[in-house]
C-alpha cells in the first residue's frame, strides 16, 4: 500500500492521527515507481551464503524481473559503518574503526557487483550525507518535542574513561551462570540481558570491573506509536505469516521507549549542545541509510532532488527485503520513524526470509562456519551459485546449502537440462541448417502444446515473482526447459532431418524461439548466462529486455545466429571433497572440537536429563526475562526459573513437554529458588526454541 505519512505535533498533546492517501494495495501494475531496498550489510566481515539467500538474491530476482516488465525501478543498499561490532573489530586489530569499514565496504562492493547484484546505488553510512541526514531526522524529532530526555545508570569503566555499551561489557550469566556473559546476551543459555545484570562485570577492553555512574540520553517514545503500528501491520493482508507474527508478538508485549542517544565514540554526533561526547544509536540511523543513498544515487545522476520521487510520492511501492533478524527495525522501528517524520512513503511489502543453515550446521561469521562469497567467486561463476540458492531460498522456513546439493543443481539441472538443450538446439542449427533460424512450417499438436506453454510462461512466472515466491518462478522457468528437452526428443528432428525437412525445421525453429525464452525467464536468476544465450540466438536487443516478449515468437525466419557455447562445466567429486575438506567436514565428519571442549562419557553421565511437563508458568515481577515454570518430573514436581520471557507466552508453555537437567545444583534468580536448568536450541541472533522430544512423551523420561 502507497501511504504518506502526516508528521507529529508536540508530544505534550495527544498524538494526531496521520493522514494516508490510500487504503488499497498498491500493485506493481500501479505504481509509478517501485522503491527496493535491501538491509545494508555491517562493515566487519566479508558476505557470506547466509547473507545472500536472506536478503540480496531475492531483492535482485525482484528487481531484476520488474526491470524486465519495463517498470521504473530503484535498488538501494549500502554498508552500515557505525555501532559497536566495528569498533570491537578495530580494537582486536589495534586499528581506527575507518581502517575496518573502509576494507569489507570495499570487499563487500566487489563482490556483490561480481556477483550479479545489480544496485542502482551501494552507498555507506560513513559519508557526511549520511550523518546530515540522519543528524536531520534527530533535530526534527527534538524540535517537535518527540523525544525524551532521561537519566540512567549505566556501567562506565574508569580506567578507559568511557560508559560501556552492552557488548564492551562481559560477566557471569545471572541464569545459568555461564562466566562469559555478553552484555547483550548470554550465548550459552540463549537469555537476552542488559549489563547490570551481569554477575561480576568487568570491561571488555580491559578486564576491570566498572562503576554505576548517572549518564543523560534521548529516547524515542515508540509505545506511543503502536496503535497506529498495528493498524498499519494489520492492513498488511499479504505480508509473510512470519513476518506479521514477529510484529504481533511485539505488540503484544507492548512497545517501550528505545534510547535513541549512547556512549560511543563512533557514529553520527548527536547535533545538541552537551551531547557532543555522545552519537546517534546505529537502530535508528542505520536504517536512514536507505534514504541517504538514495539520495546520493540522486547527486550522481546529476538529478539532487529526484530522491523525492521515490520516498515522498504516494504512488512509490516500497519493497524492503531483509532477514527476519531484522523484522523488528524494518516492520516497527523504521516505520515509526517515518510516521514521526511526516511526508515519507511506508514499506508496501517487507519480504523477510528465514536463515540458511550450512552443512548441518548454523552459519557463523564468529566462529568462522561459514562460505564467504568472495572465496566462491575466486573459484566458480556467479550464476552457478545463483541457481543453487534461488531454488533453495529460507523464503517460508529455514533450509539448508549443501556442497552436494549444489553439485546435483549444477550437474543435473543446468548443465543437463538447460546448458544441454541449448547446445544440441544450437548444435544442429548450425550443421544443418547453415547457422541461422529455419522457417518455420505447419504446425503439429505436439508444436501447438509448446507454443502453449511458451505463451503460458511469462504470466505464471510473473505472478510468482509479484508474489515475492522467487524459488518457485525459477522453477517454474526451468520446468520449461525440462519440458523443451522432452519436445526435441519425442520430435526426434535427427530422424525427420532425412524423412521430412520442412518438419526438422519447424522442430529447430520452435526450439530457438523457446531457448530465446527461457533467456528472458531465467534471465534475473542467471544473468550472465541469459545474455550468452541471447547472444547465440540472436534475439534482437529491444525485444530481448522485455518480460512479456518471452511468450511470443520474436525470431525471425533466416536470422543468423550466434557461435554455439558450451555454457556450463559440471562440477566434480573431486572439487565437492575439497570444499567439504575447508569447512572441516572431510568425509562428512563433524568438524574437530577444541580438546579443551571435548568430554569423555564419563562426564556426559554425570548430567541427568529428564523429560518434564509444565503444569504452570508466569511471569517473574520486574523482570523482562524471567518466567516462573513449575514442572511435574514423574516422581516430583519442581520450580525452576528460566530467562524465556522475551520468546514465549508463559501461558502458551502449559501441557508442554520439555528437556532439563535434573541434577543442577539449585539457584536463586530474583529471589525464587530454580531447581534444574531447560534446554533450548539458540542461533545466537535470538532465535530460541525449547527442546521437546513430543508432548505425548509422559514426565521422567530419562533422555540419552
Amino acid at each position: 500500500m502507497g501511504q504518506v505519512w502526516a508528521g507529529e505535533g508536540s508530544s505534550a498533546d495527544a498524538p494526531a492521527v496521520p493522514h494516508r492517501t490510500t487504503v488499497r494495495e498498491l500493485n506493481s501494475s500501479d505504481a509509478k515507481r517501485i522503491l527496493v531496498t535491501a538491509a545494508l550489510p555491517y562493515a566487519n566481515g566479508p558476505i557470506h551464503f547466509g547473507h545472500l539467500a536472506g536478503a540480496y538474491l531475492p531483492a535482485d530476482l525482484y528487481v531484476r524481473y520488474q526491470r524486465l516488465m519495463g517498470r521504473d525501478v530503484l535498488f538501494i543498499c549500502g554498508s552500515d559503518e557505525h555501532g559497536v561490532p566495528i569498533t570491537i573489530s578495530a580494537e582486536k586489530e589495534g586499528v581506527e574503526p575507518k581502517v575496518i569499514v573502509d576494507r569489507y565496504h570495499e570487499m563487500n562492493r566487489e563482490a556483490f557487483a561480481a556477483f550479479g547484484i545489480s544496485f542502482d546505488n551501494y552507498s555507506r553510512t560513513s559519508l557526511p550525507l549520511h550523518h546530515r541526514t540522519a543528524q536531520e531526522f534527530f533535530l526534527d524529532f527534538y524540535e517537535k518535542g518527540i523525544l525524551k530526555e532521561k537519566t540512567e545508570a549505566q556501567l562506565y569503566c574508569e580506567r578507559d574513561r568511557m560508559f560501556l555499551a552492552d557488548r564492551y561489557v562481559e560477566g557471569t550469566c545471572p541464569i545459568c551462570g555461564n562466566p562469559d556473559a555478553r552484555g547483550d546476551q548470554c550465548e550459552q543459555c540463549g537469555s537476552m540481558l542488559s549489563p547490570r545484570e551481569l554477575v561480576d562485570p568487568r570491561c571488555k577492553i580491559c578486564g576491570t570491573r566498572p562503576i554505576v555512574r548517572e549518564t543523560k540520553h534521548w529516547y524515542f517514545p515508540l509505545g506511543e506509536y503502536q496503535k497506529r503500528l498495528e493498524e498499519y501491520v494489520q492492513s498488511k493482508t499479504d505480508w509473510k505469516d512470519n513476518v506479521r507474527k514477529y510484529c504481533e508478538g511485539w505488540f503484544r508485549e507492548g512497545l517501550e521507549d528505545r534510547a535513541v542517544t549512547r556512549d560511543l565514540r563512533w557514529g553520527v554526533k548527536v547535533p545538541l549542545k552537551g551531547y557532543e561526547d555522545k552519537v546517534l544509536y546505529v537502530w535508528f540511523e542505520a536504517v536512514l541509510g536507505y534514504i541517504s543513498s538514495t539520495k546520493e544515487w540522486a547527486e550522481r545522476t546529476g538529478s539532487p532532488d529526484r530522491w523525492k520521487e521515490y520516498w515522498q510520492d504516494s504512488l512509490t511501492k516500497y519493497v524492503a527485503f531483509i532477514g527476519k533478524d531484522n523484522v523488528v527495525f524494518h516492520c516497527i522501528v523504521f516505520p515509526a520513524m517515518i510516521m514521526a517524520k511526516g511526508g515519507y512513503v511506508l514499506p508496501d511489502n517487507v519480504p523477510a526470509n528465514e536463515f540458511l543453515n550450512l552443512e548441518g550446521g548454523k552459519l557463523s561469521k564468529s566462529r568462522d562456519y561459514a562460505i564467504y562469497l568472495k572465496d566462491y567467486l575466486a573459484e566458480y561463476p556467479p550464476d552457478l551459485l545463483r541457481y543453487a540458492l534461488a531454488v533453495n531460498l529460507p523464503e517460508y522456513r529455514d533450509t539448508e546449502f549443501t556442497w552436494k546439493d549444489f553439485q546435483a543443481r549444477v550437474n543435473n539441472e543446468l548443465a543437463d537440462t538447460l546448458g544441454n538443450l541449448v547446445n544440441r538446439t544450437m548444435t544442429f542449427a548450425h550443421k544443418h541448417f547453415g547457422g541461422a533460424v529455419p522457417p518455420l512450417g505447419p504446425l503439429n499438436e505436439r508444436d501447438k502444446e509448446l507454443l502453449r506453454r511458451i505463451a503460458q510462461a511469462p504470466q505464471s512466472a510473473g505472478a510468482l515473482f509479484e508474489a515475492y515466491r522467487f524459488k518457485d518462478a525459477v522453477v517454474e522457468a526451468m520446468s520449461l526447459a525440462r519440458y523443451v528437452n522432452k519436445y526435441f526428443n519425442d520430435s526426434e528432428p535427427w530422424k525427420t532431418l532425412k524423412s521430412d525437412r520442412a518438419r526438422c525445421a519447424t522442430t529447430i525453429h520452435l526450439s530457438l524461439q523457446a531457448v530465446r525464452s527461457l533467456a528472458v525467464l531465467l534471465g534475473p536468476a542467471i544473468p550472465v548466462t541469459a545474455r550468452a544465450m541471447q547472444g547465440m540466438v540472436g534475439a534482437p536487443a529491444d525485444e530481448a529486455n522485455k518480460w512479456e516478449a518471452a511468450g511470443r515468437l520474436t525470431i525471425q525466419d533466416g536470422m543468423a545466429l550466434g557461435e554455439a557455447k558450451i555454457l556450463f562445466t559440471k562440477v566434480d567429486d573431486e572439487r565437492i571433497d575439497r570444499e567439504l575438506e575447508e569447512l572441516g567436514l572431510g568425509q562428512r565428519a563433524a568438524p574437530d572440537l577444541p580438546a579443551k571442549e571435548l568430554v569423555t562419557i564419563d562426564d556426559f553421565d554425570k548430567i541427568k536429563l529428564l523429560t518434564a511437563k509444565i503444569l504452570a508458568a508466569e511471569r517473574v515481577p520486574k523482570s523482562k526475562k524471567l518466567v516462573r515454570l513449575q514442572i511435574d518430573l514423574g516422581t516430583e514436581k519442581r520450580q525452576i526459573v528460566a530467562g524465556i520471557a522475551e520468546k514465549y507466552v508463559p501461558e502458551e508453555l502449559v501441557g508442554r513437554t520439555i528437556v532439563v537437567v535434573a541434577n543442577l545444583q539449585a539457584a536463586r534468580l530474583m529471589g525464587l529458588e530454580s531447581r534444574g536448568m531447560l534446554l533450548a536450541a539458540n542461533d545466537g541472533k535470538g532465535t530460541l526454541s525449547l527442546l521437546s522430544p513430543g508432548d505425548d512423551v509422559p514426565p521422567g523420561v530419562p533422555v540419552k
